[in-house]
């Protein structure tokens, strides 16, 4: 008896995935292809893509949330499809921008009454709430300029060499010159007195930092306060300060509540903090608030009408999700001041048990201060075996992502690690870290031992054979080779992590 088969027609989309040609065709990377694929191969392929990403609760380099609570989650997944800019469509959606503003400016001292409305917007990042915040400096200097017919065609900013590259982004972006006051070793953030100096006619506003990216310090925005104020008498100028409180505003009022650096100084007219970092907020929401509406120029808001009614406007982009917008207003009435305290109180001492833990190596200096943001970097005592960077390639066979890098100007030849301990980062992983680390010590230890009697075998073995023997390089040659080529990278292409 002859037996037949039939090839089956049957639809892709009920084959199973593994099974199916998409496992074994290569993906399209340049061009959108011709052909539909089944949702179920889509999602696999791509996940499967997917999972030689980093772990992000392992990322140690970013200070942006990775976790939040299901409830969140879900509210989040709720309003993923709602266009925040469709504020007539979603009313509601633009109470509660309206709300964390107000929450916000009142956490930071704004000189306002307990209804009345704060000025503020929400961003998509500190980044453009800090362009947003240089505008209006920027506007308001001009008008001022051109009222006293003087000239307005160099506004210059003044900040620390520690600034994050928005800053460098704005600069260049519009137009206006940026005057770093240099660091100097030991001394990782901008010095007041030297920023004061450096300020002109032509400064539209300083900026101070409350939790340097490179080791979470908090500058003394109260001593330039002061400062910029006696300049302003002396020279009848009016420079006013920017604090940029990305990392550090969502600590400061938990931690260090009589910590004078909002608006509580007369000289700070506009401060931005991120949502997302240590406001606890997935990644896309920033906040910029004014001390009053005066320091935000009138002619930069824009008012459109035809998504149905009047709607003010002061913002880089258009459309921008709901989602991370009613996710930090549910962090705020779900955690409190209570709340928020507890979590920064748990960061600060996690951040504590893993500073104990890299001094009891023996191996490394730390750096960072234990007022700031919490976090560790930490230096190598000696760099004539293996860098910073040896230590952050070797950690990650561990699943670690720890950022090694070269501090900015005037101080290029310090290299360091460092950790950022958000909410998430247990003592339970820190301590598993502290014992990563000394277990990649060993390994590079056991590595230079070998390469160092490889070595001597081959002079041994090759006595007259010119370049045997490799010098021993200094610590401060070490940095300064590895500064050389960092600088150079940089150069060739600046970028930014999340801000």
């Amino acid at each position: 008896m002859t037996l037949s088969a039939v090839a089956s027609d049957a639809d892709d989309s009920v084959a199973y995935t593994f099974a199916s040609r998409y496992v074994r065709e290569a993906l399209p990377r340049f061009r959108i292809p011709e052909q539909s694929i089944p949702k179920d191969a889509a999602y696999q392929i791509i996940n499967d893509e997917l999972m030689l990403d980093g772990n992000p609760r392992l990322n140690l380099a970013s200070f942006v949330t990775t976790w939040m609570e299901p409830e969140c989650d879900r509210l989040i997944m709720a309003a993923v499809n709602k266009n925040y800019v469709d504020m007539d469509e979603y009313p509601v959606t633009t109470e509660l921008q309206n709300r964390c503003v107000n929450m916000i400016a009142h956490l930071f001292n704004a000189p306002i009454g307990e209804d009345e409305t704060a000025v503020g917007v929400g961003t998509v990042g500190s980044s453009e709430a800090i362009m947003l915040a240089g505008l209006a400096f920027k506007r308001k200097w001009q008008n001022k300029r051109k009222a006293e017919e003087k000239p307005y065609d160099k506004p210059n900013i003044v900040t620390g060499a520690n600034v994050q590259v928005c800053w460098e982004k704005f600069a260049r972006y519009f137009e206006v010159e940026l005057k770093e006051v240099k660091l100097k070793e030991g001394y990782y953030v901008m010095d007041p007195a030297k920023a004061v100096e450096m300020v002109d006619e032509n400064t539209i506003c300083v900026a101070a930092i409350l939790g340097s990216t490179l080791t979470g310090e908090f500058e003394d925005v109260k001593l330039l306060n002061d400062l910029l104020t006696e300049k302003n008498q002396e020279t009848g100028w009016d420079t006013p300060i920017h604090v940029d409180a990305a990392s550090g505003g969502f600590i400061a009022p938990f931690l260090y509540p009589e910590l004078e650096w909002d608006f509580r100084l007369p000289q700070v007219k506009s401060i931005n903090v991120s949502g997302h970092k240590y406001g606890l907020v997935y990644a896309g929401v920033g906040w910029v608030v004014w001390r009053n509406k005066e320091d935000l120029p009138e002619e930069l808001i824009f008012h459109i009408n035809y998504l149905g009614a009047d709607q003010p406007t002061f913002t880089l982009n258009f459309s921008k999700g709901s989602s991370q917008i009613i996710a930090q207003y549910y962090q705020f009435i779900r955690l409190g001041f209570e709340g928020f305290r507890n979590i920064m109180e748990n960061c600060m001492e996690n951040a504590k048990v893993l500073k104990a833990g890299i001094e009891g190596t023996e191996t490394f200096d730390i750096v960072s201060k234990d007022v700031g943001v919490p976090l560790v970097a930490f230096s190598l005592k000696d760099s004539g075996k293996y860098t910073v960077f040896d230590v952050s390639e070797t950690l990650r066979r561990f699943g670690w992502i720890v950022p090694a890098y070269t501090m900015p100007a005037d101080a290029e030849h310090v290299a360091v690690l460092r950790v950022v301990i958000r909410e998430d980062f247990s003592r339970s992983l820190a301590e598993r870290l502290v014992t990563d680390i000394k277990k990649v010590l060993t390994d590079l230890e056991n590595r230079w031992t070998k390469a160092t009697m490889i070595t001597h075998v081959k002079a041994e073995e090759n006595p007259d054979g010119g370049g045997a023997v490799v010098p021993k390089k200094s610590v401060k040659q070490t940095y300064e080779e590895i500064a050389r080529y960092w600088k150079r990278l940089v150069d060739r292409k600046k970028t930014s992590g999340v801000c």
